[in-house]
């Protein structure tokens, strides 16, 4: 049977290279330390001293053996002080979002990790439909959306909000709609809906709908859509975030516009659901950096 005290004293064992040492350091007899470590070896059906009167040396599997000893309590460890909802800098955070904000979310939470090593992420890229039926399956404890959700068993709030851009080749010297459905529109998931509120709002007397436009394609990826606009093939809007991410920034430009729409950002959870302060603690965070990029100053509200 599996006995995580054998493994410890094992671990104590080859740390301290002493029965004696082993024994006085648990409060154990010698006799115990042997019999600790020779249920181990039958448990494991492998030899994992070579004995050499009162000195020994390790098996290979004896090696093995306490390096998963160590790595075992270690993740115990972590596990342990996963379950207090209120640290700040260990446990675990399960999230999904689109592609539109994980592309900076996703990295500046790695960034956060590396300072924590105690935390964890498990992030998920994917559609609204998707994200919403995970978080209600309980796959991930936090979803970001597009759009507000109502459904009975989860809760949805107004979380933050990015500009719209209006995307076009870095060549493109026109400025009026006319103009733009010459070049014709690249969709991506959420294109059609972004696209008409932003040229909805800044041509009123000449936008009637998308389907003015000739459709120059489709991805499912936004970042990749700025592929297709740095090739010119056509224009599209996205949020800011996939702009300021985008690796075909200088090929692109953005068309300044005097009316400002913006993707809302929902955060999506289980109702009643208590979500432990480190998902606030990377919501507050990243929010505050943004506004700071954008503006120079940090407005943070409590999310959660």
């Amino acid at each position: 049977m599996f006995n995580a005290q054998y493994f410890r004293t094992f671990i104590t064992l080859v740390e301290t290279g002493s029965f004696t040492r082993t024994a006085r350091h648990l409060d154990m007899t010698q006799p115990g330390v042997s019999q600790h470590v020779r249920k181990l070896e039958q448990y494991l059906d492998k030899p994992l001293l070579e004995r050499q009167g009162r000195r020994f040396t390790l098996t290979e599997a004896g090696r093995r053996a306490y390096d998963y000893g160590l790595r075992l309590f270690a993740e115990h460890e972590q596990f342990r002080h996963s379950l207090d909802d209120d640290a700040l800098d260990t446990g675990e955070c399960r999230i999904a979002s689109p592609g539109s904000v994980g592309l900076m979310f996703y990295p500046y939470i790695l960034g956060q990790q590396q300072m924590s090593p105690g935390l964890t992420v498990n992030y998920s890229f994917a559609f609204s439909h998707e994200i919403v039926s995970d978080v209600l399956a309980g796959r991930y404890d936090l979803g970001i959306v597009t759009e507000p959700i109502r459904h009975p068993e989860l809760d949805c709030r107004l979380w933050h909000q990015e500009p719209l851009c209006l995307v076009v080749p870095a060549d493109f010297a026109g400025t009026s709609l006319t103009e733009l459905m010459g070049i014709g529109f690249l969709n991506y998931s959420d294109g059609i809906n972004h696209a008409g509120a932003l040229l909805r709002s800044n041509f009123p007397d000449e936008f009637r709908s998308m389907s003015q436009f000739r459709r120059q394609g489709f991805t499912n990826e936004v970042s990749m859509v700025m592929d297709a606009v740095a090739r010119g093939l056509g224009f599209t809007v996205v949020s800011r975030l996939v702009l300021e991410t985008s690796p075909w920034q200088r090929q692109v430009k953005e068309l300044d516009l005097p009316v400002t729409e913006h993707e809302a950002l929902h955060l999506v959870t289980r109702s009643g659901a208590k979500i432990p302060r480190r998902y606030a603690r990377l919501l507050e965070g990243f929010r505050e950096q943004r506004m700071r990029e954008r503006f120079g100053y940090g407005e943070v509200t409590s999310p959660l």
